[in-house]
């Protein structure tokens, strides 16, 4: 572990995480080292952690950029029992773990954005490969401030609380939920939809996205048993299976 990152601390409090984590000082991305680690035959639940990411990223390539020492930049390798056709759910799945993991009220902007009053807090990127599914969180946890040119305005659990935080202990919190979330995927699943619902951030809000290259607008009415954004347009409602962007109107 680097002098921020407590490996003790881990260890003292999730062994079993602890052992099976792979940290890196400086890598390009978690997302990367993961999915290389993954080929090579690391076992379900590996994480990967690391202190700085020369280049992070979230949906849709855009970049993740998170002071060192002040947030927590990770990916979670998992081996799913479940059918291939199954493992897109792992997105809602994990926003929804990551959400209930924080100690403070928080939200999930579709499909797996977490929000805290209005403002970006986490991003999710969930990736697969033929041997595992990676899901690549980046939480702002004691950052103090944002560049001005970000595409949402963002937040962090020190901003909204005003105290510090382990970010061993909030480690450790997202992990645990984001597994118990993600077997969840299969005959659980409408548990995952109702408690997701519960946390819709754009549920009865005006949005503006695009869908395929085409600008859509509604009213926003939750997700779908099979996870799609449900769409209230003047044409009548629409299932959005995967958009460009997403915006409040």
């Amino acid at each position: 572990m680097s002098n921020d990152w407590d490996g003790g601390l881990l260890a003292d409090l999730a062994p079993g995480l602890a052992s099976r984590t792979f940290f890196f000082d400086e890598c390009a991305s978690t997302n990367d080292e993961a999915r290389d680690l993954a080929a090579k035959g690391v076992p379900h639940g590996s994480l990967v952690l690391a202190e700085k990411q020369t280049k992070g990223r979230g949906r849709r390539g855009q970049a993740w950029v998170c002071p060192v020492g002040e947030g927590i930049a990770c990916s979670l390798i998992l081996r799913p029992v479940m059918a291939p056709a199954l493992w897109s759910r792992h997105s809602l799945a994990a926003g929804l773990g990551v959400a209930e993991a924080l100690e403070i009220s928080s939200e999930v902007k579709w499909p797996n954005d977490i929000w805290v009053a209005g403002q970006k807090i986490c991003g999710i990127l969930v990736e697969a490969t033929r041997e595992a599914v990676i899901i690549g969180i980046g939480l702002n946890v004691n950052v103090r401030s944002f560049p001005s040119d970000l595409a949402f305005p963002a937040t962090s659990l020190l901003l909204e609380t005003g105290r510090m935080w382990s970010r061993e202990e909030v480690l450790i919190a997202l992990i645990e939920r984001v597994m118990t979330r993600s077997r969840q995927i299969d005959q659980e699943f409408p548990n995952v939809i109702e408690s997701w619902n519960t946390r819709c951030a754009l549920r009865h809000k005006t949005v503006r996205c695009i869908v395929s290259g085409r600008a859509k607008q509604g009213v926003v009415e939750g997700v779908s048993p099979a996870g799609e954004l449900l769409l209230r347009t003047p044409e009548g409602l629409e299932a959005i299976l995967q958009a460009d962007e997403i915006r409040l109107v």
